[in-house]
C-alpha cells in the first residue's frame, strides 16, 4: 500500500493551511511523528494510522479532484457508461430495435454528462437520472446522433447495473 492513499503528497500538503501540530492533533499522533513523515522518515504507518491517512486525504482532497474531473467530463471529455438492462424503443416485436437486455459500453458526449450531473447536484432521484441516461443512450446507441430512428422513445427498464467511468 502507499503512503497517504496512494497518494504522495508530505501530511503537511494532506490538510492544507493547517500547521503540523494542529495536523497530528487531527490524526492523533505526535507532531514528531508528523515531521518524520514530512522528511520521509518513516514510511511505512502503523495500519490503523494509514486507515485515519487513508481518510484524512478522501475527506479533504478526493472532492476537489472529483470536481475538476466533473467540471472537465462535462465540458470535453463526457462519460463511459456501462449498463446491462432492458434497452430499446416501442417497437414491433422481433425487430432490432425491440427492447431486450442489452450489455452496451458507450461513450456518452459532455453534453449528456453535464445533464447527469447537475440533475444530481440538484438532489434528483433515481428514476430522474435513470430517464436521463436512457435518453443519452438512445441518442449515442439508437440513434446515432440523430441520424436514424428520430422521434422514437427509449425503454430502460430491468436494470441490472450501471457503471459510469470518467
Amino acid at each position: 500500500m502507499k503512503l497517504w492513499g496512494g497518494l504522495r503528497p508530505a501530511p503537511a500538503a494532506v490538510l492544507p493551511g493547517q500547521a503540523k501540530p494542529r495536523l497530528a492533533d487531527a490524526l492523533g499522533v505526535s507532531q514528531r511523528t508528523v515531521e518524520r513523515y514530512v522528511k520521509d522518515q518513516i514510511r511505512r504507518p502503523r495500519a490503523d494510522l494509514a486507515h485515519r491517512l487513508q481518510d484524512a486525504v478522501r475527506a479533504r482532497r478526493q472532492p476537489r479532484i472529483r470536481e475538476r474531473v466533473r467540471r472537465q467530463a462535462a465540458a470535453s471529455t463526457g462519460l463511459v457508461v456501462d449498463t446491462r438492462a432492458r434497452i430499446g424503443f416501442t417497437a414491433a416485436p422481433g425487430t432490432t430495435d425491440d427492447a431486450r437486455i442489452r450489455h452496451p459500453t458507450l461513450a456518452l458526449p459532455p453534453q449528456h454528462a453535464a445533464r447527469l450531473f447537475d440533475a444530481q447536484d440538484r438532489g434528483a432521484g433515481e428514476r430522474q437520472l435513470r430517464d436521463l441516461a436512457a435518453e443519452a443512450l438512445g441518442e449515442v446507441y439508437f440513434r446515432d446522433g440523430g441520424r436514424r430512428a428520430t422521434g422514437l422513445a427509449v425503454q430502460f427498464t430491468d436494470v441490472e447495473h450501471v457503471e459510469f467511468d470518467l
